[in-house]
């Protein structure tokens, strides 16, 4: 395969990841304020039609003296409504539904009753409805908040093509262990801190930040410079730019919240299901060279092998010129 090709390839998929990354799912939180009184907060991200946006669904026993308030911010519309339920939400079904067609976007639902219990579950697109556990289920916010964890770093494109350039930047397998073990460590510690409100960093900047960490580890590899601070300790900055892409992390995790109950559980096995969806796309990443190496054997008997680092150059240019659209495109979102 040659390096046009090949630049052509990596093109097509960072084009692919520039629409994922806006794909958000909605977040809908109900909060049991008093006996049978539920306050239900909703957001849908900005991108869907105002004639489509959805709303939650409750038993047919719960009522509303008010009409849905809707307001736009972020990127995203809130909405807000107030229902009184004579049974109860327990052991009960609630969902979302969608005026039309729902444009396969996830909801991650959250239910906080009033007897301190709170439940999660992550509905996918063709999954609208969900009934509530009648008791608290430790081991199913584990389940949850992990498989959370593995979705929002396959959706996070801008995390993978980072990780992506640490495996062009560290080059032997000693070295990645230690570079990616340095970004784990990194951003555990920030998205703890963050999530739990130790400290709090404006979101916009942050997700600016982290495509420039992007753009510059792309602007590493392609002038290739063996005596630069990157290539000669590559886990240096990967401990410092994982510190950054841990408040990333904290944002949405901050958004689906954390059940004051099950805080620790929860706070865990997201972090585990992010390592857990990066060790998969590291090692989809080797398989995928594997694979083009046996194809370029077959293919091209005798030719020489394509070499991970001759695709380096051409990778770094699309990935630095994806994340370059990404860094203008949320500097100037921070007027919008």
């Amino acid at each position: 395969m040659s390096l046009a090709r090949m630049a052509s390839l990596v093109a097509l998929v960072g084009a692919c990841g520039v629409q994922a990354h806006d794909v958000r799912p909605n977040t809908v939180r109900i909060v049991e304020t008093a006996q049978g009184v539920y306050s239900v907060a909703w957001k849908v991200p900005a991108s869907l039609p105002v004639d489509s946006l959805p709303y939650p669904t409750l038993p047919e026993d719960c009522a509303s003296g008010q009409a849905p308030t809707w307001r736009a911010t972020g990127g995203a519309y809130l909405g807000q409504q107030t229902y009184r339920c004579a049974n109860g939400l327990a052991g009960r079904t609630v969902g979302i539904a969608y005026p039309g067609i729902n444009p396969s976007l996830r909801t991650i639902y959250t239910v906080a009753l009033g007897n301190g219990a709170e439940h999660i579950r992550i509905l996918g697109p063709d999954d609208g409805e969900w009934v509530i556990p009648a008791t608290p289920e430790p081991f199913a916010v584990a389940l949850e908040y992990t498989w959370h964890g593995v979705v929002h770093i396959w959706i996070g494109i801008d995390h993978l093509l980072f990780v992506a350039c640490l495996m062009f930047i560290a080059r032997t397998p000693r070295r990645l262990l230690l570079t990616i073990t340095g970004f784990t460590v990194a951003h555990s510690i920030t998205l703890a801190l963050s999530a739990l409100d130790v400290v709090r960093v404006p979101t916009p900047p942050v997700e600016a930040t982290i495509a420039l960490s992007v753009v510059f580890l792309a602007w590493e590899i392609a002038r290739d410079k063996p005596d630069s601070l990157t290539q000669r300790l590559p886990v240096v900055v990967s401990v410092a730019f994982g510190l950054l892409h841990g408040f990333g992390f904290a944002t949405v995790l901050r958004e689906v919240g954390l059940p004051s109950t099950e805080l620790p559980i929860a706070l865990l096995f997201f972090n585990v299901g992010v390592e857990i969806g990066q060790i998969l796309f590291v090692l989809a990443l080797f398989a995928g060279y594997a694979l083009l190496r046996v194809l370029a054997r077959w293919r091209w008997a005798g030719a020489r092998e394509p070499d991970r680092m001759r695709l380096a150059a051409p990778a770094s240019y699309v990935i630095g010129t994806v994340a370059s659209f990404w860094m203008i495109e949320r500097v100037v979102g921070f007027w919008g």
